[in-house]
């Protein structure tokens, strides 16, 4: 994904037209009105080793508190793991955090770093104050992976829904590839422009309907368009296309020393490259691998139905083996 994203984006700075940076100036709104990605009270706080961090929250249910965390993309929001929440309101206490960067979340010109994104789940997880499931998407599930081992009692399970980190393709990250590419990517002149042309409703609707494997879902398609003209909104995203938010062999190096239970719900994805994720699970034991059939990248939206019975399904197996 990374690669085409940066095989585009560069094609568009040969081109350069004046006539689009002219229009990226001055015929864009980057500040455009945008309400709560779920309806729940969203909240605030100021991580201590991280950033100023957005949530959302009900606590109407009791029992073991849920996290949900949304990938990372040009667009992404709280609204990529809504489903989730929503069938989980009222049952049990729920989360979904806006990462830094993202949502109404801190957007400031700063560096983001795979660091960065771990030490807000954690300030996340210690702010709930109680060991958490935690469900994580995409590209996420390498930040979530650092915090678990980081800080292994702050998480009761975690389930990765795609990961990232199988390829063995990108197993080794070319930090100067990626130095280059962010280098060219955050011009003054070209920054915006360039991600005005990444997110165009025409181009989310597209690279949505590659996570779709029916019609991608319109709500979504209409919130990641105001979500992506947000003061500050290319900061992060220019960061993640260039590269530089992917851990180098993160499967060895980090993955395979977290000691709790892992569930991977997965199908297909056009973004995300699985090839080593049955070869590693089978030698981890901790590990469990469930296939939402007819999926792609967000099978929560498809098939919740299938996700939360292989959710409780999880979460029930790893309750019994405890009390045993």
């Amino acid at each position: 994904m990374v690669r085409s994203l940066l095989g585009t984006l560069l094609k568009i700075a040969g081109a350069g037209t004046v006539g689009w940076l002219a229009y990226s100036r001055f015929g864009v709104n980057h500040d455009m009105p945008i309400g709560p990605a779920i309806d729940a009270e969203r909240l605030e706080f100021s991580g201590p080793t991280s950033c100023f961090l957005s949530y959302y929250a009900d606590n109407a249910g009791s029992g073991r508190p849920l996290v949900l965390l949304h990938s990372i993309n040009a667009a992404a929001s709280a609204y990529e793991v809504m489903p989730i929440f929503n069938h989980y309101s009222g049952v049990r206490p729920v989360y979904a955090l806006d990462l830094p960067g993202f949502g109404f979340s801190e957007r400031s010109d700063r560096e983001y770093s795979p660091e960065l994104y771990s030490n807000a789940i954690i300030d996340f997880l210690n702010l709930i104050g109680d060991q958490a499931d935690v469900i994580a998407m995409s590209l996420t599930c390498e930040f979530a992976g650092l915090a678990a081992e980081r800080e292994p009692g702050l998480f009761h399970t975690l389930t990765m829904i795609s990961p990232s980190g199988f390829s063995a393709q990108t197993a080794q990250r070319d930090e100067e590839a990626s130095d280059t590419a962010y280098n060219l990517l955050t011009n003054p002149v070209t920054a915006q422009p360039l991600f005005d042309l990444l997110t165009t409703r025409v181009s989310i609707a597209f690279f949505l309907s590659q996570s779709f494997h029916g019609p991608a879902d319109q709500g979504m398609i209409d919130y990641a368009f105001l979500a992506a003209h947000q003061p500050g909104a290319r900061f992060a995203p220019l960061y993640f296309v260039s590269g530089k938010l992917f851990t180098s062999n993160i499967a060895q190096r980090v993955y395979a020393d977290l000691e709790l239970p892992v569930m991977v719900l997965y199908d297909q994805d056009q973004f995300v490259d699985l090839g080593g994720l049955a070869r590693f699970a089978e030698q981890h034991n901790n590990w469990r691998l469930r296939r939402i059939p007819n999926t792609r990248g967000l099978p929560h939206f498809e098939r919740m139905d299938k996700v939360a019975e292989a959710l409780d399904s999880f979460w029930i197996a790893v309750h019994s083996a405890a009390i045993l």
